[in-house]
């Protein structure tokens, strides 16, 4: 585990310099950039999240949960259901998990919005918003199942789900942010970045391989190593 204040302390001591030239806005950078790194290179469960919306009856567009990649990145899956009694033709509880499509799909398929009936498919209409078709006939409520970057490490968020699980895979990132700023020599970026690699893969054998996998069904997760041909 390591928290802001070790965090930034490790960065200066690994680069020999000190709060003079690596000043607090310039190492919350690194880390800023170095979380990113990770969010975009790592399927972790600790992204995933879940909000919910009611559904207009006659309107087809919904508004995402948020327009930032702090708030809202990508979506996993959609459904929609009705949470009391009937409704619209599905009964009570019964849940149905959209098909992801392209605008011009939903355009296509379902060209009059003015008709509805019960949602089948959805898609991206733009950064702050989906389609659905049919175009909804109710006010179902719909959960959005989606990817998001949880609050960055920082003097007032001492320590987060990265900071804590994966020191190592964070340290490395920024310092290889740091030695791109101090215009380090190429051979320490290279180390650091053959560390960050070596870091985020066992870190992802971890989390996307053993903790979605059981022994019964999968067995042990297999890593290829690379071997001399004799």
């Amino acid at each position: 585990m390591t928290t802001y204040a070790e965090l930034v302390t490790q960065i200066r001591d690994y680069t020999e310099t000190d709060s003079n030239v690596l000043t607090t806005t310039i190492v919350n950078d690194f880390i800023e950039h170095a979380e990113m790194r990770l969010y975009r290179e790592l399927d972790l469960d600790v992204y995933k999240k879940n909000a919910s919306a009611i559904l207009t009856a006659s309107t087809p567009f919904v508004t995402l949960p948020g327009t930032t990649p702090a708030l809202f990145s990508a979506i996993r899956f959609v459904s929609i259901f009705s949470s009391a009694g009937a409704l619209g033709g599905l009964t009570n509880n019964e849940r149905i998990v959209l098909q992801k499509k392209d605008p011009s799909f939903i355009s296509e398929y379902w060209p009059n919005r003015t008709s509805t009936g019960i949602p089948k498919y959805f898609a991206t209409y733009d950064e702050d918003s989906l389609i659905l078709a049919p175009t909804p006939n109710a006010a179902y409520t719909m959960d959005i199942e989606y990817y998001a970057q949880p609050t960055g490490l920082s003097s007032s968020t001492t320590s987060t789900w990265i900071s804590t699980n994966a020191p190592t895979a964070l340290l490395y990132a920024c310092l290889i942010e740091a030695f791109k700023f101090l215009k380090g020599p190429d051979n320490m970026l290279a180390l650091y970045e053959a560390s960050y690699k070596n870091a985020v893969k066992t870190l992802a054998t971890e989390q996307m391989g053993q903790k979605r996998r059981e022994e019964y069904r999968d067995g042990a997760v297999r890593i290829p190593i690379p071997s001399v041909n004799p």
